[in-house]
């Protein structure tokens, strides 16, 4: 199972575009893509999300990580491009009201 990962800067905006599932075996892959961006002076993270079809639990708890970070450092993160059965995932877990996501 892998995971691929594109991070694109532009000025004080970073967007992370993940592919393939995000799972415990994937996930740590995934928050090494993040950190680095909160030890930068990056104010938005956009996180696109349309090829994930499947996240599991510790998928979850690394966004909430990104978001803990982000908000701790003042900048904005943003899931964008759920898929529908992700989008499900957020809205049992009642974090669709937690985290800001873009269609």
């Amino acid at each position: 199972m892998s995971l691929h990962i594109e991070t694109e800067h532009a000025g004080k905006a970073a967007t992370i575009t993940v592919k393939g599932d995000v799972t415990i075996q994937t996930s740590p892959e995934l928050r090494n893509a993040l950190q680095p961006l909160f030890a930068k002076d990056v104010e938005m993270i956009r996180v696109v999300l349309h090829d994930v079809k499947f996240m599991d639990s510790s998928g979850i708890a690394t966004l909430v990580e990104g978001l803990q970070w982000s908000k701790a450092s003042g900048g904005r993160f943003v899931l964008s491009g759920l898929s529908e059965t992700v989008r499900d995932v957020f809205e049992l877990a009642k974090l669709d009201t937690i985290f800001e996501i873009e269609a």
